[in-house]
């Protein structure tokens, strides 16, 4: 039988995802292991294009437009 299971290594063990169905406690099996490559999170792509200055103003604007924000705007 082979099973495709999803699993994390922690503290030097394999541990499933989730439960195992048709296995018995105590089975032997054999493992093959094929390792998933983590890919950056999607927005550190973006680190770097912009100049200290530019980051800055960028910065400087948000804040602006969130000081502008009447917090109390949204209750009924």
């Amino acid at each position: 039988m082979t099973k495709t299971i999803h699993a994390i290594y922690k503290d030097g063990l394999l541990k499933p995802l989730d439960p195992i169905e048709g296995i018995k406690e105590n089975s032997a099996v054999e493992i093959i292991i094929s390792i998933k490559e983590q890919l950056p999170h999607s927005i550190l792509r973006f680190a770097g294009i912009l100049s200290e200055e530019d980051a800055y103003a960028m910065s400087k604007v948000i804040e602006d437009a969130f000081e502008k924000v009447n917090p109390y705007e949204w209750k009924d």
